[in-house]
């Protein structure tokens, strides 16, 4: 290949100006060989950006140093919005090597931009003239963004500091990008062969269907399947009755990465905590944590550590009554690789309903119409199948999301709802293309879900229905934007802000109002009988303390590493600092020795929530609250969903999240409406 003028073409015919609907990305034309010389040439024209605005001769002005950063780098954004999505969601060996490849060159490209001493100086300039500028409200929530984020950055730092910054910072993102290549390779070499129908029988037919098939194409004669996907994982976890093999795939997924060899994690995990720890200190910084939240709605470690400790508090007896019940249901004290199975007997026993009972009122094609028909019943908007527009794999449905009252483009949706070989676990929301100027976003949703067999449709449990609920409410964040600048839209919100979106939209699923708009039978369309609705919704309540002690503890782990004021050790000890730092909030046996989460926790180590796993707890207690004026005033009020799409769907981060939460609810959240919704008070 020619490298300039044949990488340019495929920047614009791929990535910056396809001829595509909407400027949609051309997924069935783009092929891992465009990416290495679409990221070189995307990499040069951003350098050349940055020279630009640095050696400008003019004396330093909001456009042509604030703004000109902002507008920076629409070519590599473009790039990096196909190749980082596709490397999470529809993964090969090429793709994760090229990643691996670029990283250091990419983070020193951000390492370039936020050590600029020039380039800072222009900001700083522009950020001391900030008063008589006579900028909006967006301009300037923009300029001091800007300052507080070059400063956050090292942009303050004498040379020698800066140096050892640009390497620390290069090796963590190195290290980070490594950790989650190491996770997929392991969850994409396991298998578990049952061949033992009794074992299997009591799972979803849809996965009986799904492993024999698995297995027949390995080659087995018989049988069945299993890998650590989601739908396998928990079926076998939550309804198998042989523990041996519950016992096998628990300790599969709890020792991913831990094991040795050359995807172990262990090494990994330490580096990207003690580097963190340099890098908030190098700063000034006590630690991480003190670094990290200090731009977040809860902004000290002490206001975090307090919230976990009174939901503790609150949540620990309920849930040691819960575990003490289902002990008893087993007659027997409990494995770590019981707690699953018991929870769902006790659930059919108490409540006399089965989870398969409902699976059949929940095929995907009706709960993507009831899901997408409650954000049109909410905020006036529609939803229009785009069949036209390329896919990066046929599973994938796009979708064109219009609002109704001024019929104007609002963006792109794209649902990716099944596992395969490629594909991380778990389920995201990701910006495939920005809101930027006249551009619209472009949204992917990313799920796991129960497949379709040859007999079955695809059906849901009502966990899968509450997950799609939760991305969704993330893709409406998104969606709804109306932002001046790209770096303020969407979801670019502080980190414990940006799940109020997703978990408020969990909350309809405990309203028949709602289920019963698209809960129909796949076979017979009846309708889910009320009875079974209501058993339902209080099955999916339990049990409350074990799931939120659960969640804290991810949280107080989260903490531990990231509260650290000295560095781990060389060769510490991991698993014994996780059982340490959950101690508190254990009810259920410690995991078996070799065992622990923290060498496979994305979320902590190849995501962007360290020090920020607690915001899941906080944002519940945002989105119980925001959603008891909508039980108070009808769950469907229009008047509220349009304040709440006005104050903080389309507000971006404008404001600061305390602010943008009082504009909608009147008032600071309050831990009282969590309380009662779990039954605690």
């Amino acid at each position: 290949m020619k490298a300039s003028s044949t990488a340019q073409t495929i920047l614009d015919q791929l990535f910056v100006n396809p001829s595509t609907p909407y400027g949609a990305f051309p997924f069935d034309r783009i092929k891992d060989e465009h990416f290495a010389p679409a990221f070189r040439e995307a990499i040069a024209q951003y350098r050349a950006e940055l020279d630009a605005i640095i050696s400008n001769p003019e004396p330093p002005t909001f456009t042509n140093t604030i703004v000109a950063l902002e507008e920076m780098g629409k070519t590599l954004e473009a790039v990096e919005g196909v190749f980082f999505n596709l490397l999470h969601a529809h993964a090969n060996e090429k793709m994760m090597a090229l990643a691996e490849e670029l990283s250091p060159e990419l983070t020193a490209l951000g390492n370039d931009t936020s050590l600029s001493p020039e380039l800072f100086e222009r900001i700083r300039i522009v950020y001391d003239q900030r008063e008589s500028l006579n900028l909006d409200e967006a301009d300037l929530r923009l300029l001091e963004n800007c300052y507080d984020g070059f400063t956050r950055q090292g942009a303050l730092l004498d040379p020698d500091k800066k140096a050892i910054l640009r390497t620390l910072r290069e090796e963590l993102s190195l290290a980070t990008l490594t950790f989650g290549n190491h996770v997929i390779k392991e969850e994409n070499a396991f298998s578990l062969y049952v061949d033992e129908t009794k074992a299997v029988a009591p799972l979803p037919q849809s996965i009986q269907e799904q492993t024999a098939s698995a297995a027949l194409d390995k080659g087995y004669q018989g049988g069945y399947l299993f890998d650590l996907s989601f739908p396998c994982y928990t079926a076998i976890m939550k309804y198998c009755p042989d523990p041996k093999i519950r016992e096998q795939m628990y300790r599969a997924k709890a020792t991913l990465c831990c094991h040795g060899g050359d995807t172990d994690n262990q090494v990994l995990t330490q580096r990207i905590v003690n580097h963190r720890l340099q890098i908030a200190q190098l700063l000034g910084y006590k630690s991480y944590a003190d670094y990290a939240l200090e731009k977040r709605m809860l902004n000290t470690p002490e206001q975090v550590m307090q919230l976990l400790t009174d939901l503790r508090e609150a949540y620990k007896p309920t849930g040691i009554k819960e575990m003490e019940t289902i002990a008893r249901l087993k007659g027997a004290p409990l494995d770590p690789w019981d707690t699953m199975y018991y929870i769902e007997q006790y659930r059919e026993q108490h409540y006399a309903i089965k989870q398969e009972e409902l699976r059949p009122y929940f095929p995907l094609n009706r709960v993507i119409e009831g899901v997408l028909g409650l954000a049109s019943r909410l905020y006036d908007i529609s939803f229009t199948p785009a069949p036209e527009l390329p896919v990066y794999h046929s599973d994938v449905r796009p979708y064109r999301v219009q609002d109704n009252k001024t019929e104007q483009l609002l963006g792109l949706l794209y649902l990716d709802f099944f596992p395969r070989e490629g594909k991380r676990s778990g389920a995201w929301m990701n910006n495939l293309k920005e809101q930027r100027g006249n551009q619209r976003p472009h949204i992917l949703l990313v799920m796991n879900f129960t497949q379709a067999t040859k007999d079955l449709p695809s059906l849901l449990s009502p966990n899968e229905v509450n997950t799609f609920l939760h991305e969704f409410g993330h893709g409406l964040h998104g969606l709804l934007t109306q932002s001046k600048y790209s770096s303020l839209s969407g979801t670019n919100v502080t980190r414990d802000f940006v799940e109020l979106p997703s978990q408020l939209m969990e909350n309809w699923l405990s309203q028949p109002d709602f289920v019963k708009t698209f809960a129909l039978h796949f076979q017979n369309h009846r309708p889910i009988d009320e009875k079974l609705l209501g058993k339902m919704i209080a099955a999916e309540e339990y049990p409350a303390g074990y799931n939120t002690l659960r969640q804290l503890s991810f949280g107080y782990l989260d903490m531990a590493y990231h509260t650290l004021g000295t560095p781990l050790p060389e060769g510490s000890d991991l698993e014994q600092f996780e059982r340490d730092a959950t101690a508190s909030v254990r009810i259920v046996p410690p995991a078996p020795k070799g065992c622990m989460g923290s060498t496979s926790f994305g979320h902590l180590f190849s995501g962007g929530y360290a020090a920020g796993y607690y915001g899941y707890k906080w944002s519940e207690v945002l989105d119980a609250d925001a959603f008891s004026l909508f039980q108070e005033k009808g769950i469907f009020n229009s008047e509220v969903a349009q304040s709440f799409r006005t104050h903080i769907l389309e507000k971006g981060d404008l404001r600061d999240a305390m602010d943008l939460y009082v504009a909608f609810r009147g008032r600071k959240p309050e831990i009282t409406a969590l309380l009662k919704r779990d039954h605690i008070l």
